[in-house]
């Protein structure tokens, strides 16, 4: 009896572990025609609610490509052929608009239709593979499922499709589908001379990617400029803060310092004030006329009609936004950091100091090995932020001083703030796009090898 539940077992773990490929090429006339009519297997096999199912999705499918799949799939290919026109009405002797294609809404039914198709590819082999699990059923002489059977495995065996089905709707609705259409508007010339329906746009391949990466053009000579300044900063956002938290921590953690909670308290205070609070404050506050200057004036460092361009300045700029960043952010590293500190085991400081190790190099040999190994992940998420980090740009220095050099962006401009002024003040949303795929590649490679070469991901058990 044993023998036969374990040979049951195989076969209903081989049964569900084989694809529809398999299955097609396996299974019988009735299994192959499955592919053609979805749930002829089952209708034979008389699972008739199932069956039913599939060849209902079959006709629904069918029908939309009849009534607007291959239109919408004619014109994603030419993006619209009609422009919106002004005709003079004879009859009411008046100019009346007659309606032009959408660019804009050709390409996005397009794009849901591509989807739809693969769905219905995928589909196909779903009724391949049902058909070709009843087949082997009836001959091994098991029991064929009925549709209660089917409701009742949603609830066990099949669990995890009850529980993923909703959360993958979504992310295929408002995320994958989103980020595909971005990405072919990349190869499109949308821009701010092709908005539609008055003027539509057309398929231009990598001519985007050209203009942005080409020598000597005005897209290529603000795009390095501002692609260095992106990493320069994500790099000094990241480790400053990193580096400045640590140590406040470990400042506030040592035996010595009283009134821990206390000094907790006052960094603390800093995150539950709004972002853009603070970011509007502190613009104020280095403002030209803001109260650094003036206190500055009264003192008589500067003269009474000078002020410090902390803004104005790309320089200077570059570093008070570095430095009230660095404002912000330490308090959230440091209770990142505070946490893991007070994991750190006491014996290996204790084992160091039999050895003659002072404080600074049990730092280095304990406290920041340790503390990189935990923290490697954070690093790499807060470099990602950083990049994409927004709201310092935009609410500090507004992405200023501008520059006649460069295409729609300022000095203190990340990739990000750029995009943002490209799209929604001079609609360039092809080179948006093209933008976005340039920091998701960059983000993605620096991400994985950089994690890869860690110790985090190559040696797990190294601190357990």
């Amino acid at each position: 009896m044993a023998r036969k539940k374990v040979k049951k077992s195989n076969i209903n773990t081989s049964l569900r572990d084989i694809g529809g490929i398999a299955s097609f090429i396996q299974g019988n006339g009735i299994t192959k025609l499955s592919a053609l009519i979805f749930g002829l297997g089952n209708l034979v096999h008389k699972q008739m609610i199932r069956g039913l199912l599939m060849f209902f999705l079959e006709i629904v499918y069918i029908y939309y490509m009849s009534t607007v799949g291959f239109n919408s799939i004619a014109d994603f290919i030419t993006l619209g052929t009609s422009v919106q026109a002004e005709v003079f009405n004879e009859a009411k002797q008046i100019y009346e608009y007659v309606p032009g294609d959408n660019s804009m809404l050709c390409l996005l039914y397009g794009v849901v239709t591509i989807f739809l198709t693969l769905g219905f590819v995928i589909f196909a082999m779903t009724s391949v593979k049902s058909a070709y699990v009843t087949q082997k059923k009836i001959e091994y002489g098991k029991a064929i499922p009925s549709f209660k059977d089917d409701l009742a495995s949603l609830k066990e065996q099949n669990l995890h499709k009850s529980l993923l089905f909703l959360p993958i709707s979504g992310i295929l609705c408002f995320t994958i589908v989103p980020l595909v259409f971005m990405i072919l508007i990349a190869f499109t010339n949308y821009d701010k001379n092709h908005q539609t329906p008055g003027n539509l746009f057309d398929w231009v391949g990598i001519k985007n990617f050209s203009a942005m990466f080409a020598q000597n053009g005005s897209l290529s000579g603000t795009f390095w400029p501002v692609l260095n300044w992106t990493i320069i900063w994500a790099v000094c956002a990241t480790f400053s803060c990193y580096i400045f938290g640590m140590l406040l921590a470990i400042v506030i953690n040592r035996e010595g310092t009283r009134y821990k909670k206390f000094w907790r308290f006052i960094f603390i205070m800093s995150i539950a004030v709004p972002q853009f609070v603070s970011l509007l404050t502190m613009r104020t506050i280095f403002n030209t006329n803001g109260p650094v200057n003036a206190m500055l004036r009264n003192i008589g460092i500067i003269g009474p009609t000078e002020a410090i361009p902390f803004f104005t300045d790309s320089t200077l700029a570059k570093i008070t936004i570095i430095c009230i960043n660095v404002w912000i952010g330490v308090p959230f590293s440091m209770l990142t950091t505070t946490g893991i500190l007070q994991n750190i085991p006491k014996d290996l400081y204790e084992a160091a100091k039999v050895d003659g190790a002072n404080a600074i190099v049990s730092f280095f040999k304990i406290t920041l090995p340790y503390m990189l190994f935990i923290t490697t992940p954070y690093l790499i998420t807060s470099f990602v932020g950083n990049i994409n980090n927004f709201n310092v740009i935009f609410l500090l220095s507004g992405g200023g001083p501008e520059s006649l050099e460069y295409y729609y962006a300022g000095k203190t401009d990340l990739l990000v703030t750029w995009l943002y002024k490209l799209t929604i003040t001079n609609k360039d949303y092809n080179l948006g796009a093209v933008i976005g795929i340039v920091v998701f590649m960059i983000l993605a490679i620096l991400s994985l090898l950089t994690y890869r070469h860690t110790g985090s991901y190559k040696d797990e058990e190294a601190f357990q």
